[in-house]
């Protein structure tokens, strides 16, 4: 999705790029979903590999947070092998994102407070 020069936003699909996806779940921790690639007119197209994507919720006092990641996998069998492993490291991702913005959101307020403060400082 894309947003052209006039702020439509252009809903084409990218032909070239097209997945039919499968998926696979243990009803308990997650799914992982196989894209499987295809050409314009549904058949598979074998110049292109498979993606493997895992997902799972973790539980919050604000309610699910979705973690997905992609899974380095040629099969299923070494998709679920790696599942784990590719979502602890989705989540030591998210919580660097968040620490980011945390640190972003406290320095707004430090320098906010530095601005507005009354103290005059001789040479400033």
């Amino acid at each position: 999705m894309a947003e052209s020069d006039n702020n439509s936003i252009d809903f084409s699909i990218d032909r070239s790029n097209l997945y039919k996806e499968e998926s696979f779940t243990d009803l308990k921790v997650g799914n992982i979903r196989r894209l499987i690639p295809v050409k314009p007119d549904g058949s598979e197209d074998k110049t292109r590999k498979a993606i493997f994507v895992g997902q799972t919720n973790l539980m919050t006092p604000n309610g699910p947070l979705p973690i997905q990641g992609v899974i380095k996998a040629k099969e299923l069998q070494q998709a679920v092998k790696r599942f784990p492993e590719t979502m602890e490291e989705a989540v030591e991702r998210l919580m660097e994102e968040a620490q980011k913005m945390k640190d972003q959101q406290e320095s707004k307020i430090i320098t906010k407070q530095k601005e507005d403060s009354r103290i005059i400082i001789p040479g400033r």
